[in-house]
């Protein structure tokens, strides 16, 4: 018998597509997961056991009528509930969208059921995507944090109540979760994935990202989801057809990474602090320690500016009708959305570019950057999903980011390793992320 939990999600398409294991026989072995570890970990916002089989059925009856078959036949995927779907609920995590259904799949569904894959249920997101928490539990320990917003999805995949999950971003919302449950937390360059059909929170900062049990199984999940999406205008034309393979491939030359213990180093706990210059000790001939650019301090500022104006925007007719229904930490980020001027937003914008143009050379001479994905493992408590200060300066620049689970911190608990690279540059960032995952497990 075949343990489903201890292979890739690359292993299990092939089994599915040769027939090795059917759709039905997989989907039942994760119910039975659900059934042992949602009790505690709370990560799921709607699962509907008889609607899974239903669509793991059609899946069988597909294959073994001889059609080709997609990169994901049989698949099953979380999806984080702020992604609209109109054959499951959407609630985005508010007691305002209580059994709301969208009229159409937002496009990285669609994408995802023509390459096969199964949409196997909508995991638990914080309030409107910000920083209220929702009741998700992290899979270590279930008195900490799993991270926000995207916290369902990276839970399911930590507690192997998925393969695979979708969430996202607009400031460290993959990457702090994949790092607080110790998985891997891809999100793309700003452009490549639609966000068609998802809750807006700003459609400057907005992007998709996806959660996996290793880089490779990232790879191939994201190369269904990037393509050119006429209903959302910042998406750009990408090949990615050969992204797992490249994915595979060793870098050309030995990688050269940056490492910045920034003005936010302080913030990190001891223990971690010690775990990543171990990492930085270990790989010194691959890292060189840099101090951080004197700009980069204006980043959290800016990114706040617009995060916040577009909140205000996106939430205000939730924020009209319904302000004492939501979380504290939203209306106070609302709030202040509506005080920034024109003139404050519009140079916010316009750094946004600037930085990038001054921060580009960098990847002339360096495969990318090293920073800690986090201020260290999982916050005790589940009033906070936790900082994401780390995260922040690479999201307003719309770099592709990483979170890679190679370190531990206090109490034995996963630590992220976030890696970062040039924009649009996501080919040869998954193949480096790929060496780097390799290289530090071999090495521990």
């Amino acid at each position: 018998m075949i343990n489903i939990f201890s292979i890739s999600a690359n292993e299990l398409v092939s089994k599915l597509k040769k027939g090795d294991i059917s759709c039905v026989d997989l989907c039942k072995a994760y119910i039975k997961r659900i059934d042992e570890f949602e009790k505690n970990v709370k990560a799921w916002a709607f699962f509907d056991k008889k609607l899974l089989l239903e669509k793991a059925e059609e899946k069988d009856e597909y294959r073994k009528s001889g059609k080709p078959l997609g990169p994901l036949h049989g698949l099953p995927i979380g999806i984080k509930d702020i992604i609209g779907t109109y054959d499951m609920p959407t609630e985005c995590g508010s007691i305002l969208r209580k059994g709301i259904s969208e009229s159409s799949d937002a496009e990285v569904v669609n994408l995802l059921k023509i390459a096969g894959a199964i949409i196997m249920g909508k995991t638990v997101t914080t309030e409107f995507a910000y920083f209220d928490p929702g009741k998700t539990t992290n899979p270590h320990d279930k008195t900490r944090t799993p991270g926000g917003s995207s916290s369902g999805s990276a839970a399911v995949v930590a507690a192997h109540m998925a393969p695979l999950s979708l969430g996202t971003q607009t400031k460290g919302s993959v990457i702090r979760p994949a790092s607080y449950c110790g998985v891997v937390g891809y999100k793309p360059s700003f452009g490549l994935i639609s966000r068609s059909g998802i809750l807006k929170q700003s459609s400057k900062l907005d992007q998709v990202g996806v959660f996996a049990k290793n880089v490779e199984d990232a790879a191939l999940l994201a190369k269904s989801l990037i393509k050119k999406d006429l209903y959302d205008k910042d998406t750009v034309h990408f090949s990615a057809d050969d992204m797992l393979e490249q994915c595979k491939k060793k870098p050309y030359f030995d990688p050269k990474f940056i490492f910045y213990k920034t003005s936010n180093w302080k913030n990190i706990d001891g223990e971690s602090q010690k775990a990543f210059e171990f990492l930085v000790k270990n790989f010194k001939k691959n890292i060189e320690v840099f101090d951080e650019p004197s700009y980069f301090k204006n980043i959290h500022k800016y990114q706040q500016i617009i995060h916040e104006a577009d909140m205000a925007n996106s939430f205000q007719k939730y924020y009209k009708q319904s302000k004492n229904k939501l979380g504290k930490k939203l209306v106070e980020a609302i709030e202040r959305g509506m005080k920034y001027s024109a003139g404050q937003y519009n140079e916010a914008k316009d750094f946004m570019e600037q930085s990038y143009r001054s921060y580009s050379e960098v990847f002339e001479d360096y495969y990318g950057i090293i920073t800690p994905a986090s201020t260290g493992v999982a916050d005790k408590g589940l009033e906070s999903t936790g900082s994401p200060e780390f995260c922040t300066i690479w999201t307003y620049m719309g770099l592709p980011s990483i979170s890679l689970p190679l370190l531990t911190g206090e109490d034995n608990l996963p630590l992220g390793v976030q890696f970062v690279g040039n924009k649009l540059d996501d080919l040869r960032f998954l193949s480096t992320a790929n060496w780097l995952e390799k290289n530090c497990r071999d090495d521990k």
